[in-house]
C-alpha cells in the first residue's frame, strides 16, 4: 500500500474518532404492570376486547413515532393491555384510525407482514439480546420471529399461539393468546422482562413503538422497556409430540435398459419430531427419520472458478433456532458450523461400468438416523446449545441393462450389487455463552466434531475433523462502541491419500508453483489451522457507524467437514464508515451513505488486494428508493485462479450499480437494477441487468416475477493445465459467457391457515471459448506479457478435440477438449398448506424439475425451446401430515 493510501485511511479512521455529533438524551425506559386473571374467566380470543378480565390493567399508551421522524406524535395512536395465568400470557392491542375504511387488510403466508399490523416484543430471559416477536396483521396473518444479538429477527421460529382482529367504527383491535411454554424465563417468584411494542400504519408507511428510541439505537432488546408484575409461575416444562407420515410418487421419462429409470417410483415415510422442556428455559428437539421436504428448491448457480457454491438452509429442524450454533468468524460465509454438510451428497463413486451395461443408482442424500438438539438460556446468562446428528452408510446399487439386445452383445455380464458411497458418520456440535458485566459483554465458545466409520473404498474421505473457537464482544458507553473478536482452531486425521487431497484441494493448494511458505506432504496425516477475527467500531449514537478490524485464516484451517470454508491462507484488514440521514425532509425519510476499503495478504507476505468503494441509498418521500455506489479495485492478485499454478494478476478494475424501486406498498411494485465492471485492456467484464416485479390484485393474491441476465466475458478464463517439454502449461481462453434466470413466485390466501403457493425458476447458463493462450507471466502488469495468444498455425479443432503444435514443428505437442457448455435447470413446486389447527398441517405438493445439458452454439431462446419446453420433466406428487401433540 502506498504512502497516500494509507494517509488516506488514518485520516478518515481518526476523524471517525474525533466526531461528536449531537445526541438526544438517554430516554428513560417505560414500565407496564400487568395482574394475574385470578378467579376470573380468561379472554375468549375473538378480537372483540369485551371480557371483564381486560378490566383489572390499564391501557398502555402514548406510542411515540420511531419512522420515518422519530420523537414526534404518530399519525394514529395505539393502546395495549396485558394479563397472565398460570398458562398464558394475553395481549389486547386497540388500533385506532380515523377512517376504518383505509384500513389495509392484505393477506400473505405467515411471516408475510402484510398491510397494517401490530406487534409485540418480549424479552423474557431479560438478557437484552434475545427475545420473541409476535406480528398479528389486522387480516389475522401471524408472524413469529426468534430474536437474537440483539436486533437478529429469524422468522423460521414457529411456536403455537392465538390470536383473533376485528375491525369497527374506531379503527381495529387484536387479542391473543400465547402459551408460556412457548417462551423461555427463569424461576424467580417475580418477574422482570424486556417489553416492546411497534405499529405499522400503512397508508403512511409509519412504524410507532410503545418504548421511545432515538432514530440510530444502539441495539433492539437493549432498549426494550420493561414488564412487570408476573408473580408465583411455575415452571413451563413443555412437551411437544409431532408425528408425521408423507406418500410420495415420482415420475419421470423411462430410459430403455436402464433397470432404475422405468418410469415411476413410489415411497411412503414416517417420522417423528418431539420438543420436551428440560427446565423452562432449557429445551430438547428431538427427530426421528426426520422430513426435510422444502417448499422452494436451490436457485439455479454456476462457479467456474471451482469454489463450492454456498446454498442456504431450508431443513425446519436445523432452520429453528440455528442462531444458537452459528459461529462466524471472517468475512463472508466462513462459519464453523454449515449444516447442510448433515445429510449431505454422498461422496463416493461406484465401478458401474457402462461398457458393461451397467447403471448406478445413487442415493441423492444421506439418510438422517437421528438428530437431537438441547439448548435454551439460563437466568444466570448462560446460552448452551448441543446438536449431535447420525447419518446412515449409503449405498448406490449397481445393475445391468435391461434391454435384450444390449445384454446379448455384452462379452461379461455382471451381477446385481451394492457399493458404499457414504459411511457411518456422527456429527456433534456444542456452543456456549455467558453474559456478565449488566448483560454488556459475553465471552463463548463452540466445539465441533465430525467422526466416521470408514471402509471400503472411502479411505479418501478424512476419518475425523475437529475444530474449536473462543468468541467475546464488549460494549460501553451505553452500547454505542463495541469491540468483538474470536479466534478459531482445525485439526483434521485421515489416511495419507485423504490429507493429500485436502492439501491439494482448491481451498488450500499447497502444490502452488511459486509458493514457498506451503508445499505438499504426502506422507502427513493430519493438518492443524487457525483463524480469527478482531473488530472494533460504533455501533449507535448520533449519525455516524465505523467499524474497522482484520481476519485471518492459516493455510492448514480445514472447516468443511461440518463447516463452510472458501478459501485458507488468507489476511484481511477491513473499514467502513457510514453517514445516516434520518431525519425526514422535503424530499426524503432517510439515506445512507457509505464508504468501505479492505486489503488482502497470504501467509507469505504477498499483497494480493485492495479495494474502495462508495455507497449510498435513499428513501425518498413518496416511498421509492434508490442504491447505488461505484469501486475500485487496483490490485487485484489470486492464488487459486491457475488452480495450483503461480499467483495470477488481473487487471485493475471499476465498477458501479444502480438499482430503482417504486413503493413496495403500491399494488404494483417494481425494481430495476443494473451492475457495470469493467477492467482494463478488457480483460474481463461484468454486466447484470435486473427487473423485479411485484403485484397484488386483491388481498388475497399476490405474485412476484424477478428475471437476471448477466454477460461475464473474460480473456483469461482458466481451461486446463498440461505438459509441454517437462514444464507445465496453463491455459486461458476468452469466454463469452451468459446467464439468464426466472423467478415466478404466486401465493393464494383462501384464509390466513389455508394457503396455495407456486414456486418456478429456468435458469439456463452458456459458456463459448475462443482465443486460446497460455500463461507467460502470470503477474505482468500488461495483459499482452501476461499470456501469449496460440496463433492459426498452433491451434487446431477436430472430433471435439484442440491440438496444439506449440513449437510449429508438424507434431502435436498437446491436446484438449472443447470446453464450451451450456447448463439448463428448472424447478418448481406448488404447494396447498392447510394449518387445520394451530402446529398441525397438511401439505399437498406438486413438484417439476428438468437438468441437464444444452447446446451452446444455439440462442437463449433454442436452449428453451429444445432443452426447457420440449423435455419431459421429473414430477413429485406428495402428501404430508402433520399432528402436533401439545402436552
Amino acid at each position: 500500500m502506498n504512502f497516500n493510501y494509507r494517509c488516506l485511511i488514518v485520516i478518515l479512521f481518526c476523524g471517525c474518532f474525533s466526531v461528536k455529533a449531537q445526541q438526544s438524551d438517554s430516554i428513560p425506559k417505560k414500565v407496564y404492570y400487568t395482574k394475574a386473571i385470578g378467579d376470573l374467566e380468561a379472554p375468549k380470543i375473538d378480537g372483540l376486547l369485551d371480557d371483564e378480565a381486560w378490566n383489572i390493567v390499564e391501557w398502555a399508551t402514548d406510542y411515540v413515532e420511531f419512522e420515518p421522524d422519530t420523537g414526534t406524535p404518530p399519525t394514529e395512536q395505539t393502546k395495549m393491555k396485558i394479563i397472565y395465568d398460570d398458562k398464558n400470557l394475553y395481549v389486547a392491542f386497540r388500533c385506532y384510525q380515523a377512517d376504518p375504511s383505509t384500513i389495509e387488510k392484505r393477506l400473505g403466508r405467515r411471516d408475510d407482514f402484510p398491510g397494517d399490523w401490530v406487534e409485540i416484543n418480549i424479552d423474557s430471559y431479560n438478557d437484552d439480546r434475545s427475545g420473541f416477536s409476535f406480528t398479528i396483521s389486522a387480516s389475522g396473518v401471524k408472524g413469529d420471529e426468534f430474536i437474537s444479538d440483539n436486533g437478529n429477527f429469524d422468522s423460521s421460529w414457529n411456536p403455537i399461539w392465538y390470536m383473533k382482529t376485528n375491525i369497527d367504527e374506531e379503527g381495529w383491535t387484536a387479542e391473543v393468546r400465547i402459551p408460556l411454554t412457548q417462551l423461555r424465563f427463569g424461576n424467580e417468584d417475580e418477574q422482570v422482562w424486556g417489553l416492546q411494542s411497534t405499529r405499522r400504519y400503512f397508508n403512511n408507511e409509519e412504524r410507532s413503538l410503545w418504548q421511545p428510541l432515538p432514530a440510530n439505537p444502539p441495539g433492539w432488546v437493549s432498549e426494550f422497556g420493561e414488564l412487570r408484575g408476573i408473580k408465583g409461575l411455575k415452571p413451563q416444562k413443555q412437551l411437544e409430540i409431532q408425528p408425521y407420515t408423507v406418500g410420495q410418487l415420482d415420475t419421470f421419462e423411462k430410459e430403455e435398459g436402464n433397470p432404475f429409470r422405468d418410469g415411476s417410483d413410489t415411497k411412503l415415510t414416517v417420522g417423528l419430531d418431539a420438543k420436551i422442556g428440560i427446565t423452562n428455559d432449557l429445551t430438547l428437539d428431538l427427530t426421528v427419520n426426520p422430513d426435510f421436504g422444502q417448499v422452494d428448491a436451490d436457485p439455479g448457480a454456476i462457479a467456474l472458478d471451482g469454489f463450492e457454491i454456498f446454498f442456504q438452509e431450508r431443513r425446519p429442524f436445523f432452520v429453528e433456532n440455528k442462531n444458537i450454533f452459528d459461529f462466524r468468524f471472517g468475512g463472508g460465509r466462513d462459519n464453523l458450523f454449515f449444516s447442510r454438510r448433515i445429510g449431505r451428497t454422498p461422496q463416493g463413486g461406484t465401478t458401474a461400468d457402462s461398457e458393461k451395461g451397467e447403471f448406478a443408482d445413487v442415493p441423492t442424500n444421506s439418510t438422517i438416523l437421528g438428530a437431537a438438539k438441547f439448548s435454551g438460556k439460563t437466568k444466570n446468562g448462560w446460552s448452551i446449545g448441543i446438536l449431535e446428528s447420525i447419518t446412515d452408510k449409503e449405498f448406490a446399487e449397481i445393475g445391468l441393462n435391461t434391454d435384450p439386445e444390449v445384454l446379448n452383445g455384452l462379452s461379461e455380464i455382471g451381477e446385481r450389487r451394492e457399493e458404499l458411497v457414504e459411511p457411518l458418520t456422527n456429527y456433534l456440535v456444542t456452543r456456549v455463552q455467558k453474559d456478565f458485566n449488566d448483560r454488556n459483554s459475553y465471552v463463548g465458545g463452540i466445539f465441533t466434531a465430525t467422526n466416521r466409520k470408514l471402509e471400503d473404498n472411502l479411505n479418501f474421505l478424512r476419518k475425523s475433523a475437529y475444530s474449536a473457537g473462543l468468541d467475546f464482544r464488549h460494549n460501553w458507553k451505553q452500547r454505542k462502541y463495541y469491540m468483538e473478536g474470536n479466534v478459531v482452531l482445525s485439526n483434521v486425521h485421515g489416511s495419507e491419500e485423504a490429507i493429500e487431497i485436502t492439501q491439494r484441494s482448491l481451498t488450500h493448494l499447497f502444490q502452488r508453483s511459486d509458493a514457498g511458505h506451503v508445499e505438499v506432504d504426502p506422507t502427513r496425516t493430519s493438518l492443524t489451522g487457525t483463524g480469527g477475527r478482531f473488530e472494533i467500531g460504533k455501533s449507535g449514537g448520533g449519525n455516524w457507524r465505523y467499524n474497522i478490524g482484520g481476519n485471518w485464516r492459516s493455510p492448514e484451517l480445514e472447516l468443511n467437514d461440518i463447516g463452510f470454508l472458501r478459501q485458507a491462507d488468507d489476511i484481511r484488514q477491513y473499514f467502513n464508515i457510514r453517514r445516516l440521514f434520518n431525519k425526514p425532509t422535503s424530499w426524503y425519510r432517510r439515506a445512507r451513505i457509505g464508504f468501505e476499503q479492505f486489503t488482502t495478504y497470504d501467509f507469505e507476505g504477498n499483497y494480493n488486494r485492495i479495494h474502495y468503494e462508495i455507497n449510498a441509498d435513499v428513501n425518498f418521500k413518496n416511498n421509492w428508493f434508490v442504491d447505488f455506489g461505484a469501486a475500485h479495485k487496483p490490485r487485484i492478485f489470486t492464488n487459486t485462479i491457475l488452480r495450483g499454478g503461480p499467483r495470477w494478476r488481473f487487471s485493475q478494475e471499476n465498477f458501479a450499480f444502480l438499482f430503482v424501486g417504486t413503493d413496495r406498498r403500491k399494488k404494483f411494485s417494481l425494481v430495476a437494477g443494473h451492475v457495470n465492471s469493467q477492467a482494463k485492456q478488457n480483460n474481463f467484464s461484468f454486466r447484470l441487468y435486473e427487473l423485479r416485479f411485484r403485484y397484488q390484485p386483491f388481498n388475497a393474491l399476490s405474485m412476484s416475477l424477478a428475471t437476471e441476465y448477466s454477460q461475464n466475458p473474460s480473456k483469461t478464463q482458466y481451461v486446463t493445465q498440461t505438459d509441454f517439454n517437462g514444464t507445465t502449461r496453463y491455459i486461458t481462453g476468452e469466454i463469452d459467457q451468459e446467464t439468464l434466470s426466472t423467478t415466478l413466485r404466486v401465493n393464494y390466501n383462501i384464509n390466513p391457515n389455508l394457503t396455495v403457493q407456486y414456486y418456478g425458476q429456468p435458469f439456463i447458463f452458456r459458456a463459448k471459448y475462443t482465443n486460446f493462450n497460455f500463461v507467460n507471466n502470470a503477474i505482468a502488469k500488461d495483459l499482452s506479457e501476461r499470456v501469449s495468444l496460440y496463433s492459426d498455425d498452433q491451434i487446431s479443432f477436430a472430433n471435439g478435440l484442440y491440438s496444439v503444435d506449440e513449437n510449429t514443428d508438424g507434431t502435436t505437442d498437446y491436446s484438449f477438449g472443447d470446453p464450451d457448455f451450456a447448463f439448463v435447470q428448472f424447478r418448481s413446486n406448488l404447494v396447498v398448506r392447510w394449518e387445520y389447527i394451530p402446529g398441525s398441517e397438511i401439505f399437498l405438493v406438486w413438484s417439476q424439475g428438468i437438468t441437464g445439458s444444452g447446446d451452446p452454439s444455439n440462442s437463449f431462446s433454442s436452449i428453451i425451446d429444445n432443452q426447457l419446453l420440449r423435455q419431459r420433466p421429473q414430477n413429485t406428487f406428495l402428501v404430508k401430515a402433520t399432528y402436533r401433540f401439545n402436552l
